[in-house]
């Protein structure tokens, strides 16, 4: 019987349509805390060598200032985007001076909460609307949080092949359409399997005790200044990282494309009792957060993956989306490996190519309020106890030993990884999902494994082995700093970037209230009922 996948990869086997599958495009924005040389979070402002974080393309922050965020550019080989974001921390680490960058997705030692700075923009009123968007995440989940780092993967497809898919498989409506809900079939897809993402890549099974301070948990203690579960994989994507009650119960719907940007846009407009009470100003009359609403914007959703297009300038997301499409998935999910200088590997994103080839082409049907459940509790199982010994899963309401299923799981991507190989004249896709069958096999090859491993040479110590990471890779980029051409062309970037930051600030009009204003009603789609 020949299923989706098979008609698919079968097309895609063909000569004149093969080519497609290495012009898509890949990008990767890593995060990484800035630290001091005794591991402790950097208290220092973000490098002006670096430029302006409000307008740099490839270097900026995210939530707090201390966290660095270096964002590639898109290619069609994701080992060049590879390339690309290690000339980006070649270049970091000349302007860093005595600091070095976490090797650790899990943050080091943080201070009071108090004295975790939230990142700073500039004055202008769209460097504000970013600050100001950031004290409500700290008003409503904590600093510590803003402190939490990752790998995020964008990945898409070209047009050219949404469109032969289209025509061959004669499906009625507009190419964009078509192309939306393929890429939401694809994510619902991901839900199914993410799972095995979190055993294979998880790399926190352990954290700093400082980190939990003040709040409840049933971590157990490994060392005196460190807390674990023995079986976890990734307890940055456990109930411990970002989330909160009023997120517990929003799972927007991907079985459409308009049903996931009506369930955002309903929580960027209603209002959270809980958030209300703290209202939009304190009493000096400074902003403290966008809204009282579930989500201040539609970026606060913390997912697993989501549907993405480029924005255009004062666009938000749910328009672009809602007026031109999905464009690309963003994979949020990933873990900082420790033991790669730049967080992750060309083995790895080898295999996620594959493995997001494989969502985007297998049948994919509507989810099911059960189903969505049953998804849930898997990945939460995983990331918690991934490595247990006889762990099970549930496969459509039956239990599966997640070895088992993940076994079966990267049997049906074979086909895929041999494809690509074909593409690239390599073996490097096929070589990758051996590497992942030899984990399934053998949990002491996982990434959690490997930490806890060598952790304890560090004395089980989180802070210990974190630092030693970091001091590793600190040695490998300064051994390896950027050469003529790349300083250059860098510093034109981060000239160029405080140069439209200034700017900015002196011709922007109008007042910030107003600005919050407008940038707030744009955020539904007027086509939703």
């Amino acid at each position: 019987m020949h299923t989706q996948l098979t008609r698919r990869l079968a097309l895609l086997t063909q000569e004149e349509h093969r080519p497609l599958l290495s012009q898509g495009l890949r990008g990767i924005e890593r995060e990484t805390l800035r630290i001091d040389p005794t591991g402790k979070l950097a208290a220092s402002a973000h490098p002006i060598a670096l430029g302006s974080t409000l307008t740099h393309a490839q270097i900026t922050t995210d939530y707090a200032e201390a966290l660095l965020e270096f964002i590639t550019p898109t290619d069609n080989d994701i080992a060049t985007t590879l390339e690309k974001l290690n000339t980006i921390h070649r270049v970091a680490y000349s302007a860093l001076g005595s600091e070095m960058l976490w090797s650790q997705s899990m943050p080091s030692i943080l201070p009071a909460e108090a004295d975790i700075q939230i990142a700073w923009y500039g004055k202008s009123h769209i460097g504000m609307l970013k600050h100001v968007y950031r004290r409500g995440l700290a008003l409503r989940y904590g600093k510590a949080m803003q402190c939490i780092a990752g790998i995020h993967y964008n990945y898409s497809l070209p047009e050219k092949l949404w469109s032969l898919l289209k025509r061959e498989e004669d499906v009625s409506g507009t190419e964009q359409d078509f192309q939306s809900e393929s890429y939401i079939a694809l994510i619902r897809n991901f839900r199914r399997y993410s799972w095995l993402l979190m055993y294979l890549f998880g790399a926190s099974p352990a954290l700093s005790r400082c980190f939990l301070q003040g709040r409840d948990h049933q971590l157990e203690r490994l060392s005196e200044d460190t807390l674990y579960l023995p079986y976890a994989t990734s307890l940055r994507m456990s109930d411990l990282g970002y989330q909160n009650d009023a997120q517990s119960g929003l799972r927007p719907q991907e079985n459409s494309l308009e049903n996931y940007v009506k369930t955002l846009s309903d929580a960027v407009s209603k209002p959270y009792p809980p958030y209300a009470r703290f209202g939009i100003k304190n009493s000096e009359g400074e902003w403290i957060q966008l809204s009282t609403n579930i989500l201040q914007i539609e970026n606060e959703y913390y997912s697993t993956i989501r549907p993405k297009r480029v924005i255009r300038s004062g666009e938000r997301p749910i328009q672009a989306l809602c007026g031109r499409g999905v464009q690309y998935i963003e994979v949020r999910c990933m873990d900082v490996d420790p033991f790669e200088p730049i967080g992750i590997n060309l083995e790895t994103s080898r295999f996620l190519d594959v493995f997001l080839l494989f969502c985007a082409l297998d049948a994919s049907p509507a989810i099911s309020a059960e189903e969505s459940r049953e998804q849930a509790a898997n990945f939460a199982l995983t990331v918690k106890e991934g490595r247990r010994p006889g762990l099970s899963l549930l496969r459509q309401g039956e239990a599966i030993h997640l070895q088992e299923w993940g076994q079966a799981l990267l049997a049906k991507m074979q086909a895929v990884a041999e494809l690509l190989d074909q593409e690239h004249g390599t073996d490097s896709h096929a070589r990758s999902m051996q590497a992942q069958l030899q984990k399934l096999q053998d949990a002491t090859l996982t990434p959690s494994a490997r930490v806890l491993q060598a952790m304890g040479d560090h004395g089980d110590s989180f802070h210990r082995f974190g630092l030693h990471q970091s001091e590793q890779h600190a040695a490998y980029f300064k051994a390896n700093p950027p050469n003529a051409g790349e300083s250059r062309y860098f510093k034109e970037l981060a000239d160029s970037s405080l140069a439209e930051t200034a700017k900015l600030e002196q011709e922007q009009t109008g007042n910030f209230d107003d600005y919050v204003a407008a940038y707030l009603a744009s955020s539904l789609c007027k086509s939703l009922p």
